[in-house]
């Protein structure tokens, strides 16, 4: 699959921490959560339901599929690294290190991410 653009990947991020119970999410929800309208949300959705990532029926709540969980879960775990390392280790304000976070995650490499994850590890002891 092609790569996604940072914004759907805060797409699925977002539809993936409003479902963390495994319920479905509502579009309405999605949209509050990222500051954007319903009629950009409902556009990609459309986008996400086009690429298998999420199923999405009109009127009804929004799922991940298998390869949009495995996705979302992927981005949502690189934000929380970069997250953690910036408050722990760079000692940066929580609300900085969560916005910069956001950026980082889509284009940091997974190499870096291993590494920021084995500092924090090492750290701890």
């Amino acid at each position: 699959m092609e790569k996604l653009t940072f914004t759907m990947e805060n797409y699925l991020e977002a539809i993936y921490e409003l479902s963390s119970s495994g319920q479905g999410v509502r579009m309405s929800d999605i949209a509050e959560k990222l500051g954007v309208t319903k009629a950009s949300t409902n556009s990609a959705m459309s986008t996400l339901s086009e690429k298998g990532l999420i199923t999405n029926e009109k009127y009804k709540e929004i799922f991940l599929t298998p390869a949009g969980l495995e996705l979302a879960e992927f981005t949502s775990r690189k934000h929380h690294v970069i997250r953690k390392f910036f408050i722990d280790i760079l000692k940066i304000d929580a609300a900085i290190a969560d916005e910069d976070a956001c950026s980082i995650e889509h284009v940091i490499s997974i190499d870096s991410i291993h590494a920021m994850q084995e500092f924090l590890q090492k750290n701890e002891k």
